[in-house]
C-alpha cells in the first residue's frame, strides 16, 4: 500500500491553507506528485513542503501549479490574497470552500461548477494601465471599483451599462417558450451586444446563462439533457471569446477548454471542430504558431464536408505558418481556405457562415504583417475595412488597429496615426483589449515620428484613454 498522505490543516495558517488548496486541485485532476512535477518541473520534495504548508511556494510555481491542473486562476489569486496579508476567514470566504470545511475535507467545485466562475464584486477586471517606462499594460482592479467608475472613466465609456452588469438580475426563461429557443435568442442578443460595445459588461451575464443551464439540466434526461448541454457550449465559448477580447487569455482558456469538453460529452462533432477551429484562433492571437497550425490542421481533418468548418480551420493555420515565417505556406493555406469556401458547401449549414472573402482577406493582411510585407498588409486591411458590415463596429477597430501598425511598418507615420485614431475611438467604446495591445505597439512603433503633429495627437489621445501607474 502506498503512504497515505499527511492529514492537512488548513486553517494553521494563510499559508497552511493555500498549500492545502494547490493539493486539493492536485487530486482533483487525479495526478500524483511525482505525476504532476512530470510536467512542471519542480523539486518534488519543494512541492510536498509547499502543500503541507512547510515552506512557502515562489509565484512561478504557484502559477505552474495553476496552470498544469486547470484551476483557472483560482490559485494565481489566491496566491495573491495571501501575499496581501488576508487573515483565514478572508480565504475562506474568497475559496471554493465558501461555508463549512476547508476543501480537502469535501468535493472541490471550482473547476467543474461553472456557477463559481460568476463574477464577484471583488474579481479583477483587466485595463489598460501605461507604465512609466512608457508601456501599456493590463492591469487587474477590483471590479466593484471598475463598476464604481474608475474604470469607465479611464476607458472613456459611459457608466450606465457597467451599473447594470454590476448587479445582474437572474435570468428568465418564459414559461410558454421553449427555453433553448429562448436561449439561443439571449446568445444571438449577447453576440450582437458585444460587436457594438464590447465584451465587459457582458461577460456576467453569460455566466449568468450558464450557470442557469446547469441548474435546468438538473431536471432534464436523454436528447433534451443533451440539446441544453449543447447550448451550454455554445455559451462557454462565447465566454472565452469575450475573455479573449477583454484581455484575459487566462479565462478565456478556461472557458474554451471547458467547451471543447462539454461539446464532446454533448456529442456535437461540428461544434467540437468549431472550438478547435477557435482554439487556433486563441494560438496566433499569442503568437504561438506550433499550436496555431496543429490544433487548426486537427480541425480541419476533423470537419463533415458541407460546412465553411474546414475553411474557417485553414484560415487560422494560415496565420499560424506566418507567425513561423513561412510566407509561401501561410498563402498557399490561405488559398486553401478560400477554394474550401467556394466548395460545395451545404446552404442550410450554420457553421462559420460569418466566413466570407473579405473574412480571409482580413487575416491574410494580417499574416502579411507579421512577414513583413507592410505595404501589401495595409492595402488588403482597407479592402476588407471597406467590406465590413456596418454591425460590425468592435472589429472594425480590431482591423484599423492592425492597418494603423502595417502603415507605421511601411514607414508612413502620419497615415498610421490618422488610422490609428480612428481606431481608439472604437477601442475607448468598447473596451477592447485587442484593439489597446495592437495600438500601445503602434505608439512603440512611432515613438522616433513623435515630431510629428498627428503622431503626438495619436500619442496624447492614447495616453488620454488609459490608467497611469503611480510615480
Amino acid at each position: 500500500m502506498g503512504q497515505r498522505p499527511n492529514q492537512l490543516t488548513p486553517h494553521a495558517s494563510p499559508q497552511h491553507f493555500l498549500g492545502a488548496a494547490m493539493r486539493d486541485w492536485r487530486n482533483l485532476r487525479k495526478l500524483s506528485l511525482a505525476k504532476l512535477k512530470a510536467l512542471i518541473r519542480y523539486d518534488y520534495s519543494y512541492m510536498g513542503r509547499v502543500e503541507r504548508g512547510d515552506q512557502a511556494p515562489s509565484e512561478a510555481l504557484v502559477a505552474a501549479y495553476d496552470q498544469a491542473l486547470e484551476a483557472g486562476g483560482a490559485l494565481v489569486r489566491l496566491y495573491q490574497q495571501f501575499r496581501q496579508g488576508a487573515d483565514i476567514a478572508a480565504l475562506s470566504r474568497s475559496h471554493v470552500a465558501k461555508a463549512g470545511p476547508h476543501v480537502a475535507n469535501g468535493q472541490p467545485a471550482l473547476a467543474d461548477d461553472p456557477g463559481h466562475q460568476a463574477t464577484s464584486d471583488e474579481e479583477g477586471v483587466a485595463v489598460p494601465c501605461r507604465t512609466s517606462d512608457g508601456r501599456i499594460i493590463f492591469v487587474s482592479i477590483p471590479r466593484r471599483l471598475f463598476l464604481g467608475g474608475a474604470g469607465a472613466a479611464a476607458l472613456g465609456i459611459a457608466g450606465a451599462p457597467f451599473a447594470q452588469a454590476s448587479s445582474p438580475a437572474p435570468p428568465i426563461l418564459v414559461p410558454e417558450r421553449n427555453p433553448i429557443e429562448h436561449l439561443q435568442e439571449v446568445r444571438r442578443v449577447l453576440i450582437d451586444s458585444d460587436n457594438l460595445f464590447g465584451p465587459r459588461q457582458l461577460i456576467p451575464k453569460v455566466q449568468e446563462q450558464i450557470h442557469a443551464i446547469t441548474a435546468l439540466r438538473e431536471g432534464k434526461r436523454g436528447a433534451d439533457r443533451r440539446q441544453l448541454l449543447r447550448v451550454q457550449t455554445q455559451f462557454a465559448e462565447l465566454c472565452g471569446w469575450f475573455h479573449q477580447d477583454a484581455g484575459d487569455h487566462r479565462a478565456a482558456q478556461y472557458w474554451t477548454d471547458r467547451a471543447l469538453q462539454w461539446s464532446h460529452m454533448a456529442g456535437d462533432p461540428d461544434l467540437t471542430v468549431f472550438i478547435l477551429a477557435r482554439k487556433s484562433q486563441m494560438a496566433g492571437d499569442v503568437r504561438d504558431p506550433v499550436e496555431a497550425v496543429d490544433v487548426a490542421e486537427a480541425a480541419e481533418e476533423s470537419a463533415r464536408p458541407g460546412t465553411r468548418l474546414a475553411a474557417v480551420a485553414a484560415t487560422y493555420a494560415a496565420h499560424g505558418h506566418a507567425l513561423r515565417g513561412d510566407a509561401q505556406e501561410s498563402m498557399r493555406a490561405y488559398d486553401h481556405a478560400r477554394e474550401l469556401l467556394h466548395g460545395d458547401i451545404n446552404p442550410d449549414s450554420t457553421w462559420g457562415v460569418w466566413l466570407d472573402d473579405a473574412y480571409i482577406d482580413v487575416h491574410r493582411a494580417r499574416s502579411l504583417s507579421a512577414l513583413g510585407d507592410h505595404q501589401a498588409a495595409a492595402d488588403g486591411f482597407r479592402a476588407a475595412i471597406a467590406a465590413l458590415p456596418a454591425g460590425y463596429h468592435r472589429d472594425r477597430g480590431v482591423y484599423l488597429a492592425r492597418e494603423a501598425l502595417a502603415h507605421a511598418g511601411a514607414r508612413d507615420a502620419e497615415q498610421a496615426s490618422v488610422v490609428g485614431l480612428e481606431a481608439l475611438a472604437i477601442g475607448a467604446e468598447t473596451g477592447s483589449a485587442r484593439i489597446l495591445t495592437e495600438l500601445a505597439q503602434l505608439d512603440s512603433d512611432l515613438q522616433s515620428w513623435r515630431a510629428v503633429p498627428s503622431v503626438r495627437e495619436f500619442h496624447d489621445s492614447l495616453n488620454a484613454s488609459v490608467l497611469h501607474e503611480a510615480q
